[in-house]
């Protein structure tokens, strides 16, 4: 089936957090799809560096929560630490989608509840599939706080330019 993470950093050497990321999803599925990268400002939390973002899609075997291990183990050896609520983070991996499945856990809900107000998350799910994104999201947002609609695309994540 095919599902969708949504990759963010903004603790450290962020392209490189997300490049190690991408780098072992790619042993999960060898032709997954990565989006261009976004520069966002953090949404809630202390105040923050900006992040970059990005959306991974690729081919999955196993069933939702066995994704989310893998989510966070790739957090996990990114070196995340949650110690404050929506605080500064050297990899964030969010499910967002998994293809024909609508669940609601203590742990997981999928799809991702807040990814319709997240331009961090529509404009690079857009990327890899604009029918998965309402077509009129920008306007959608656009009462919505800035910082939740405010996104720059900056390149690849193969790009140095960051």
């Amino acid at each position: 089936m095919r599902v969708y993470l949504g990759l963010g950093s903004n603790v450290g050497d962020r392209r490189s957090h997300l490049r190690r990321a991408v780098e072992a999803l790619r042993v999960v599925d060898g032709s997954l799809a990565v989006s261009p990268l976004y520069e966002t400002a953090p949404v809630g939390g202390p105040k923050q560096g900006l992040y970059l973002n990005c959306v991974v899609g690729l081919d999955w075997q196993r069933g939702p929560a066995e994704l989310l291990e893998l989510a966070q183990s790739l957090e996990s050896a990114a070196g995340r630490v949650r110690t404050v609520k929506d605080g500064p983070r050297t990899l964030d991996v969010d499910v967002l989608l998994v293809d024909g499945v609508e669940l609601a856990t203590e742990e997981l809900t999928v799809p991702h509840p807040r990814m319709f107000e997240r331009g961090f998350v529509l404009a690079p799910l857009e990327d890899l599939d604009p029918l998965l994104v309402p077509s009129d999201w920008r306007r959608q947002i656009a009462g919505a706080e800035n910082l939740a609609r405010d996104v720059r695309r900056v390149g690849t994540i193969e790009d140095n330019s960051i």
